[in-house]
């Protein structure tokens, strides 16, 4: 059981250096190349043999038996784990940060998010041009329509940077927008992140006549038992 490093997706950020400096590779602890998932840091080893066709785990320095209680509060442990880092200030050094894989899901599941009850993403001949929305200043996250009054939203997720940087960014897409698409409708912007931050708080009052809302996300893993 282990706390993954993806193969097919480099980030610039990883697992907290509490993590990495307090247990080992896969690799390293089985001294040997592993071709799948090697470089991901062990969270729990397991000892595993098989009587009368059933499967039995043990951890690695034991040999008694676990439950599957056990097994399964040793999961659960792991996903709290994962959840809290998520769920910390991305500007945080070391943290490990899914923006990407959160933006895609966002998109992929918008009717089901609050901001798909009041907000339409934009499709033109059929294509999906809301994500990661092109202007000649760098790419809008998400740029979507207002279902009522037909204002634009301009959606940002708070990234790896500080709280002024992010402010100074979406300030600069409202912009953007009002010059080259409003055509006379309103502009507002939301910006989403994993906690609370207070400096964000204050930057945003620095900003007389920006509209933006702050939406939190948070990670929720659920167990559900497997019933063949």
């Amino acid at each position: 059981m282990a706390y993954g490093v993806s193969e097919t997706e480099e980030s610039e950020a990883n697992w907290p250096i509490e993590i990495q400096n307090s247990t080992i590779s896969i690799e390293n602890y089985l001294k040997t190349n592993i071709p799948r998932y090697g470089s991901s840091y062990i969270f729990k080893a397991y000892k595993m043999w098989a009587t009368n066709g059933n499967l039995n785990l043990s951890d690695a320095n034991s040999d008694k038996q676990l439950s599957e209680k056990e097994i399964n509060d040793d999961l659960a442990k792991l996903l709290e784990t994962y959840q809290t880092i998520v769920a910390k200030a991305p500007s945080e050094p070391g943290l490990f940060y899914m923006e990407k894989q959160l933006e895609d899901f966002i998109v992929n599941n918008w009717s089901n998010t609050e901001l798909g009850k009041k907000y339409n993403l934009i499709v033109e001949d059929g294509e999906l041009i809301s994500q990661q929305f092109q202007t000649d200043i760098g790419p809008i996250d998400i740029l979507a329509i207002d279902k009522k009054t037909g204002e634009y939203i301009v959606i940002e997720l708070k990234k790896n940077q500080t709280s002024d940087d992010t402010i100074g960014q979406i300030a600069r897409y409202v912009g953007w927008v009002k010059k080259h698409k409003a055509n006379g409708v309103g502009v507002k912007g939301i910006i989403i992140a994993g906690s609370y931050d207070k400096k964000l708080d204050y930057a945003l009052k620095a900003f007389e006549g920006l509209d933006v809302d702050v939406y939190l996300y948070r990670v929720d893993f659920k167990l559900t038992e497997f019933v063949s």
